[in-house]
């Protein structure tokens, strides 16, 4: 993992926006070593802005102050309230600042359109393991961003997890995979733990299981190089207790449910970037 705090990190980075994501980056930038005094937060809600100040030392300051003095705004509110933010954003935002979105579904076009000519916008899909420094965060720039708006972007992203950078064409994609897979994970989980509860175990046990259980499987997919197909194979004994259960999963058609889940997140980040 990067650490900022021995970076020559000169930029002002600005949060606006303190709900999960924001938060979320906001905790993985500071324990990557981001000194507090170069992040700022922006919060609608003043519990929220004073919850945050005190949980991570950092300074809440206003949309148009952020705007103003920072160097990297980082756009982080709800696709549904980016509207109000851009017109407030505006009259502020030179092409001297660099602009990244981590809003669903909004292009980086749409957001070129609100703002003055020429501002670099770099679109970003994260997800939350941000907060454990192993986010999935796929970047793709907009009509002005340049390589060293890239660099700029992934400086922020690398330290709390792995990085690539796609067509802004596959966003929508990635949304549905790795932006929103984190809660298809926790449903497994939840799912499983269940069926523990089911067959005897205690709860605190089948989800401690589950949890290492999913994790080490996890690691053997990135470590081993194998194709998943034959890690589960090699689990999975002729006449065994794994082929009866994967079965039943292919009977109640669990991989068909995910195909369709994933289609159905996809479709609806192109609906949140309708009208744009």
């Amino acid at each position: 993992m990067t650490d900022l705090s021995m970076q020559d990190h000169g930029d002002t980075i600005a949060v606006l926006g303190a709900g999960k994501m924001g938060e979320a980056l906001i905790s993985g930038l500071l324990k990557a070593g981001l000194p507090a005094e170069k992040l700022v937060i922006t919060e609608r809600y003043p519990a929220r802005a004073r919850e945050m100040t005190e949980r991570y030392q950092v300074r809440a300051v206003s949309n148009l102050e952020a705007a103003k003095t920072a160097d990297t705004l980082v756009l982080a509110v709800k696709p549904q309230d980016m509207d109000d933010l851009l017109t407030e954003l505006s009259p502020a935002v030179t092409p001297e600042r660099l602009v990244v979105t981590i809003a669903a579904g909004i292009t980086t076009s749409a957001i070129e359109r609100r703002l003055v000519e020429g501002v670099p916008v770099i679109r970003v899909m994260p997800n939350t393991p941000a907060l454990v420094g192993e986010a999935m965060s796929v970047l793709a720039p907009g009509s002005n961003a340049t390589e060293e708006h890239l660099a700029r972007a992934e400086a922020i992203f690398r330290p709390v997890g792995k990085v690539l950078r796609l067509p802004e064409s596959q966003l929508d994609a990635v949304t549905a995979l790795s932006g929103s897979g984190p809660a298809y994970v926790f449903f497994l989980v939840e799912a499983m733990t269940d069926a523990g509860i089911l067959l005897g175990l205690p709860r605190s046990v089948a989800h401690d299981l589950i949890v290492q259980t999913i994790y080490g499987s996890a690691v053997m997919l990135r470590e081993s190089g194998e194709h998943p197909v034959a890690l589960r194979e090699a689990v999975t004994s002729p006449g065994g207790t794994t082929i009866a259960a994967i079965r039943e999963l292919e009977r109640h058609g669990v991989r068909a449910a995910l195909l369709a889940a994933l289609e159905a997140a996809r479709d609806r980040s192109r609906q949140l970037a309708g009208g744009q």
